[in-house]
């Protein structure tokens, strides 16, 4: 689903793209979730290519949002607290750079906003290590095989 005047779009990177797919669907306010791949100089990558490491794309979540029921700012507080922005290029057994830590902005509103949070995350000093998030210009998502929207869902499964 794409954007429309009353929908936003978060577009971020928080390690494997299943778990935080399942997450976000659940919030009230989200209108549709979609994994993919983002932020790569591959145009129409792969799973098997983006798991190689060499596209340059980060598994995603494309959050489609109703910002009068939940705000963008909201989004990056549940981001911050879904993954470990601490750690390159991995989340948990999940190691590359396809794991890295993206919030990529649409506009100067949402760029102001991912800046002010992940500072306010620095501030007030939640994680033991330095925060490592990206904060990037979005580029073409790309949506992920089908087989791989809603997967856990599919395979009977909460979490990753």
């Amino acid at each position: 689903m794409g954007r429309t005047q009353s929908h936003e779009r978060a577009l971020l990177a928080l390690g494997c793209f299943w778990g935080p797919e399942f997450k976000f669907r659940k919030i009230q306010g989200v209108i549709s979730v979609t994994v993919g791949y983002c932020g790569g100089h591959v145009p129409n990558p792969t799973y098997e290519m983006v798991c190689s490491g060499q596209t340059g794309h980060a598994e995603s979540v494309e959050v489609v949002f109703d910002p009068n029921i939940i705000a963008y700012v909201q989004l990056l507080d549940i981001f911050f607290t879904m993954h470990d922005p601490t750690t390159r290029n991995r989340q948990g057994p999940d190691i590359g750079s396809q794991y890295r830590s993206i919030i990529f902005y649409d506009n100067d509103f949402q760029w102001e906003i991912a800046e002010q949070t992940k500072q306010k995350y620095e501030t007030m000093k939640m994680f033991k290590n330095a925060i490592v998030t990206e904060i990037r210009a979005a580029t073409t998502f790309y949506p992920a095989e089908e087989y791989h929207q809603r997967y856990l869902e599919k395979q009977g499964k909460f979490h990753c």
